[in-house]
């Protein structure tokens, strides 16, 4: 049977010239980066030489402001709990998400909120977009941090990061965003964008899994989460995964030079595959803005054929996508990402993520649009709803 991988917003493989790289780093290259002999001295200059790939990579004028963490999980927690508490004193303990996070963004904020921070949740529109006036209404005296995804990871929007860093550097308010689904799709500076705090994940690029990291800006006043030998500019305690890390640097060095084609690549792909099945399907509706949108990401919902089961349909046959972000969606609770944008929740149960990878080739979108087509009609047949 004909194996089509259509879930890289989940993961990615590791790019084999990453693997090349890696290697060494295992078995010749192996000492800690805080011992003080030799082989510890040459792993701490691949780390920084790697974090210095990494933040030109987003236009960080210093390679001391890359903080290299275990996943972007634990980039978000960071980035909100060490800026919260770090903070505190100061009376700012207000903090704006948008509805569309992660969840690892949105369990964070919650948890703040029991421990007596203030949240607001800022709405989206129907293609996904935070509300500019709503955020500028929900700024207070006390506000400390706005937190905003800028590739969505469920439906692909994409936000204007730019305008929303300016609101809050003009507010005196510090500016995370999760760019994880967006390293290298879309073209970032931090400087331009007027971002404090940015996180990014290795294994979204056909990097490792177990390595991710946190731009922080030089000034921003942020407390560690993790306690113990001072690591990472005293930002991260744990021994430091050399080998991840240069296989991230990896990557990121493989983005600069073949990004641009490859996001032409996946855009060419992404738009025949939803033409052709707004085409045959009838009772469709594509998620999240039509243009604007990560070049890779396909979220379309096809009423009357339940989500999970067009899942394990599909995957029956060869074809492996997904309801939604791989973090829940072994769930049943309709997507928040899906229902913020307006859907209901018989909607949002309708609805496959399909997303587009490095390795993904026409012959292999042209199996998945026949293997999907027949699936939903195969599903409707048996809804006691009527689509067709």
């Amino acid at each position: 049977m004909k194996k089509v991988y259509l879930d890289y917003a989940a993961t990615t493989s590791v790019d084999p010239r990453v693997v090349k790289a890696m290697l060494p780093y295992f078995t010749k290259k192996f000492g800690n980066t805080m011992s003080l002999h030799q082989f510890g001295r040459e792993q701490a200059e691949t780390v920084e030489k790697s974090r210095k790939i990494i933040a030109d990579f987003i236009g960080a004028k210093n390679p001391e402001e890359i903080v290299f963490t275990s996943s972007a999980t634990e980039s978000n927690n960071l980035a909100l709990k060490g800026v919260a508490f770090a903070n505190r004193f100061k009376k700012k303990d207000h903090l704006i998400v948008s509805k569309v996070e992660h969840d690892c963004v949105l369990e964070s904020s919650r948890w703040l909120k029991s421990q007596g921070f203030e949240v607001d949740y800022l709405s989206v529109d129907k293609d996904g977009f935070v509300d500019l006036d709503k955020l500028k209404k929900l700024i207070k005296e006390n506000t400390l941090l706005v937190s905003v995804i800028h590739g969505n990871n469920e439906i692909g929007t994409v936000q204007d990061i730019k305008t929303i860093g300016r609101i809050c550097k003009e507010k005196n308010i510090y500016f995370h965003t999760d760019a994880s689904q967006s390293y290298g799709k879309i073209p970032l500076d931090v400087e331009k964008m007027n971002i404090d705090l940015l996180t990014a994940s290795s294994h979204k690029v056909y990097g490792p899994k177990g390595v991710g990291i946190l731009y922080v800006r030089k000034g921003v006043l942020i407390e560690p989460i993790l306690h113990g030998g001072g690591h990472e500019n005293k930002l991260r305690s744990s021994t430091v995964n050399v080998a991840a890390i240069v296989g991230f640097a990896k990557a990121t060095k493989i983005l600069k030079k073949e990004g641009k084609s490859e996001t032409k690549k996946l855009e060419k792909l992404r738009n025949y595959l939803i033409d052709k099945l707004q085409k045959n399907i009838k009772n469709t509706k594509l998620n999240g803005h039509p243009t604007k949108r990560l070049s890779n990401n396909i979220n379309m919902s096809f009423f009357g054929a339940e989500g999970e089961s067009l899942v394990l349909e599909l995957d029956s046959q060869g074809v492996m996508v997904s309801t939604g972000s791989a973090c829940s969606s072994k769930t049943l609770v309709p997507s928040h990402v899906l229902l913020a944008i307006g859907l209901q929740p018989q909607e949002a149960h309708g609805s496959l993520r399909i997303s587009l990878g490095r390795f993904t080739k026409k012959a292999d979108v042209d199996y998945a649009i026949k293997k999907i087509i027949d699936t939903v009609k195969k599903i409707r047949k048996i809804s006691i709803f009527s689509y067709e």
